[in-house]
């Protein structure tokens, strides 16, 4: 891009007219949304450490294990347990898990394993967890009460405190050589956040609470589909012990084990603060292929129904009993449920019968559901989706754009109409250049600075059309950094198996959300730069502010997409200013981007700021995201 030097000497004025009473800001704007992509859950967020625990991820060979031990052999065997673990590993000598690339491993700490394993002699199994050439034993443990039968065996291993950090350690179990032993479902869990059964790890959960989501959209997206009309989320096989859970094909290349289920998101969304955003399948999959409305798609209704009542029924009802027996007697607080994901990509033009069909559904049972439409309100594929037979309470719009053109959608809902369905933009995502579905595994793995200030240009319009945009969510929120570990090139968070990191989209994500009022400030913008791109031309400052009404703030957003720092003048109409105040500043080169070495590279940094009134300026750092916050009285 190309910026017009002879306005870069002028200050823009920014004025901020604190007499309007502006309108009401959403309280659920900012959330999160994920599926299973990258290895978002297995392999991510989801606590287990046992890579093809229950040995499904492929027919003919035990992916993931090896033997262990001169002689040692191991095969696969259609023996399992029950028909949810129908396949066994027969074991002579040992057998190692590799993880998911590498098990971690933590001074003064206790690993809980559990397993299914029947041997056709005695003795116990030694477990242990070791460096990749045995060399090093971190912790151990003797599983006793091996029989002739199936039966479900757990032990704790724990590292000393002198253990040495490692990602690249392995699950060892010596099985002895004179006997087969048989396993099923063998799983690891390290410590999990709040000490959670079947949890998820704690470093990626305080990352995701500490951007405050208001909701949570779950269980996304592709993964809600699936590939075929057999591989969409079976919500009713991911509950109750991991073992009784099947497990299904991801859309994403890969195997999900289930054991993020239905109960784990709603778990998921209690331990953030985040409300539950149901999406629902609704008859529709990613090959093209769909269920017509009408008594074919009734069992798919009837279904959703259920899902809702486990969600949100009390105990005296059948799924809200089954909740309950799951440990969690109270009702989830669902406000909102998703119809489907996507399905504008449906060329029959089928989900105008199958929404009416879930929406007259949803509303007789549950009037006070807000209920979504996927289809966005735009054109799908050259087709329009008019609103006709039912009026939906929220359209759905997906934005995947290049950064420059994700600048150019701030003002896209300034003159949105106000009396049609109000938006949720349930996916949305700047890029640099390539396309994050083209570019795959060879750029990323999360975004640079060039995408943050195209991101966080867009957040501005989102805050200040906030009548009209009730939610809004980035996508995909979640990815392992390994090779092999990711499908989508951008993404807010990235980790390995040991290591955390944001990108800088997620502090700007994280600026916004922490520094939000419940009413729009009225701010206009005046000696604007701009930037060209061959024959376009954008402004190069974007702004947005809110107030809270309760405590005085006012939280101003700032997006400086100038190569040199640049001067804002600002102009307080209609009420005092005390005289301290806070900025935060998120600046980085376009290029520059967070990673496991680098964690902080481009991270805020916030400061106070003194003598400031009615009138006072700013020098707006060069490519940056800037929050100021001000205490103001009338």
């Amino acid at each position: 891009m190309i910026i017009l030097p002879y306005l870069l000497q002028i200050p823009t004025r920014i004025t901020l007219d604190l007499n309007s009473p502006g309108v009401a800001v959403s309280p659920m704007l900012y959330g999160h949304m994920t599926e299973e992509i990258n290895y978002s859950y297995d392999g991510g967020l989801y606590g287990e450490l046992v890579r093809n625990r229950a040995f499904l991820d492929d027919a003919k060979r035990p992916e993931h294990w090896t033997a262990v031990g001169q002689g040692a052999a191991i095969a696969l065997e259609t023996s399992g347990p029950s028909s949810a673990r129908p396949v066994a590993l027969r074991v002579r000598g040992g057998v190692a898990n590799d993880g998911y690339w590498g098990i971690p491993v933590r001074p003064s700490n206790s690993y809980h394993l559990s397993l299914w394993a029947k041997a056709d002699g005695a003795g116990p199994i030694a477990a242990s967890i070791e460096s990749k050439d045995g060399s090093t034993v971190f912790a151990r443990a003797e599983v006793n009460g091996v029989s002739g039968t199936w039966r479900k065996i757990t032990a704790t291993l724990t590292t000393g405190s002198e253990a040495e950090p490692t990602k690249d350690a392995r699950l060892v179990l010596r099985t002895g050589e004179a006997r087969n032993v048989w396993l099923s479902q063998v799983s690891l869990f390290p410590p999990t956040y709040k000490g959670r059964a079947n949890g998820n790890r704690s470093d990626l959960m305080k990352m995701l609470g500490d951007m405050k989501p208001r909701f949570l959209r779950f269980p996304g997206g592709n993964y809600l589909e699936g590939n075929t009309l057999a591989d969409y989320f079976p919500w009713k096989q991911t509950l109750g012990p991991i073992e009784v859970r099947p497990g299904h094909r991801s859309p994403w290349g890969y195997r999900s084990t289930d054991g993020m289920g239905l109960m784990e998101f709603l778990l998921w969304c209690e331990d953030t603060g985040a409300k539950p955003l149901l999406a629902v399948y609704a008859g529709y999959a990613l090959n093209g292929s769909y269920i017509k409305a009408g008594p074919e798609l009734k069992p798919f209704v009837d279904d959703a129904l259920d899902e809702i009542e486990y969600v949100m029924g009390g105990p005296e009802t059948k799924w809200g009993a089954q909740r309950a027996k799951d440990g969690h007697p109270k009702p989830f607080p669902l406000e909102s449920v998703e119809v489907g994901n996507e399905d504008g990509f449906d060329k029959s033009g089928s989900y105008e019968g199958r929404f009416v069909q879930f929406y007259d559904a949803i509303k007789s049972k549950y009037p006070h559901l807000k209920v979504i439409s996927t289809t966005g309100g735009k054109d799908w594929l050259g087709v329009k989706f008019p609103i006709t037979q039912r009026k939906p309470d929220l359209w759905d719009e997906h934005y995947y754009s290049e950064a420059w053109d994700m600048m150019g959608m701030a003002t896209k809902y300034d003159d949105y109409d106000r009396n049609g369905p109000k938006v949720f933009v349930g996916e949305w995502a700047s890029h640099d250049r390539i396309a994050p579905w083209a570019a795959g595994a060879q750029a990323g793995p999360t975004p640079n600075m060039r995408c943050t200030l195209g991101d966080a240009a867009f957040m501005t319009g989102l805050e200040r059309n906030s009548d009209v945009v009730e939610m809004a969510c980035y996508a995909p929120l979640l990815v392992n950094v390994n090779r092999g570990g990711r499908q989508w090139s951008l993404n807010l968070i990235g980790y390995d198996n040991m290591n955390t990191f944001g990108s800088p989209s997620y502090y700007a994500q994280k600026m916004f959300a922490e520094n939000l009022g419940d009413r729009t400030v009225p701010v206009s913008l005046v000696g604007v730069p701009k930037q060209t791109q061959g024959e376009k031309q954008l402004p190069a400052i974007f702004a947005s502010a809110t107030r809270d009404s309760k405590k005085g703030f006012v939280y101003v957003k700032l997006v400086n997409a100038l190569p040199a720092s640049h001067e804002v003048a600002f102009d307080l109409q209609g009420a005092k200013v005390r005289s301290d105040a806070t900025i935060t500043v998120l600046s980085g080169d376009l290029k520059a981007m967070n990673s496991i070495a680098e964690p902080t590279k481009v991270s805020p940094v916030t400061k106070r700021l003194r003598g400031i009134g009615k009138d006072f300026r700013l020098n707006l750092a060069p490519y940056s995201v800037t929050e100021v916050t001000l205490r103001c009285t009338k």
